[in-house]
């Protein structure tokens, strides 16, 4: 690392995990300039040493003259862009049949090519430093199939693959890359999760098994990890003279994402049938 992070942009910053984390990373002495489409600060700050580094911006990572106008003014500002840390998304449930392309379309284009944008639009600066982290918040659904929140998992999954990728092309100009896998987090996520217009029919075919297994999930979710969590695990890797390519904070979602790995995927799919 030629130089310690100092100056992080975040998407995704006004709440859940990407509060936590601004929150964090600007108690730790960072200075944080957090995104989202409002533009307004992280939730629950507490008073003015919450907020002292901590520089709201508004911007939508599905479109790219605001991620450009954000890059652009980080750097007018600080002079340098250390970090960028891709945490916008969004969820969406249902069966696979009954969702449409413009509903799949919508998840694909934030979590997946708004993080591409995001990337895209940093990478110039990163290159002409020699160097730049890049973090993609992932999921554990990446490595593990979620039955009717197939399209999350879909789009999560290509999001570490992208970062995997990424990772050795832009090694040579000092840039590193890592992809956090979050598993159930309690966040303001889950009630805003959308669901499939299709799937909310009580005529479905698949309306009592859609509604059994997103809601098994959601109580996880309510009764999961705080997001905190996933906020120290970022500040470890932005601290770490070389990142780790992927990290999965929490020992449990570990070993679930090393038996995805292990274990036929015949089982696999057998064990998720059961959980949801």
């Amino acid at each position: 690392m030629k130089a310690p992070v100092q100056i992080v942009l975040l998407t995704g910053g006004s709440s859940g995990i990407g509060a936590a984390t601004a929150r964090i990373l600007s108690r730790s002495g960072m200075t944080v300039y957090a995104g989202s489409r409002r533009g307004t600060l992280p939730e629950g700050n507490q008073g003015p040493e919450d907020i002292s580094r901590l520089i709201p911006v508004r911007l939508d990572v599905n479109d790219a003259e605001t991620l450009k106008a954000a890059v652009e003014r980080i750097v007018r500002e600080q002079g340098r862009l250390d970090a960028v840390i891709c945490n916008a998304g969004n969820g969406i449930a249902g069966a696979i049949e009954e969702t449409d392309e413009q509903e799949a379309r919508a998840q694909m284009e934030t979590c997946f090519f708004g993080a591409v944008k995001t990337i895209q639009a940093c990478l110039p600066v990163f290159r002409t430093q020699g160097h730049g982290r890049i973090i993609t918040v992932s999921s554990v659904a990446a490595l593990i199939p979620i039955p009717y929140q197939a399209f999350y998992s879909a789009v999560k999954s290509a999001l570490l693959t992208l970062t995997e990728a990424l990772s050795l092309e832009v090694k040579p100009f000092g840039i590193q890359c890592c992809s956090i896998l979050p598993g159930d987090t309690k966040t303001g996520f889950t009630n805003a999760r959308k669901y499939t217009e299709a799937s909310q029919d009580k005529e479905s075919p698949y309306y009592e098994r859609m509604s059994a297994s997103v809601g098994k999930m959601e109580r996880d979710e309510q009764h999961g990890m705080a997001p905190e969590v996933m906020g120290r695990a970022i500040l470890r890797q932005l601290k770490k003279r070389r990142m780790s390519v992927t990290v999965t904070p929490r020992i449990d979602y570990r070993l679930i994402g090393l038996l995805s790995h292990w274990l036929p995927d015949r089982l696999v799919l057998w064990i998720v049938g059961l959980l949801y």
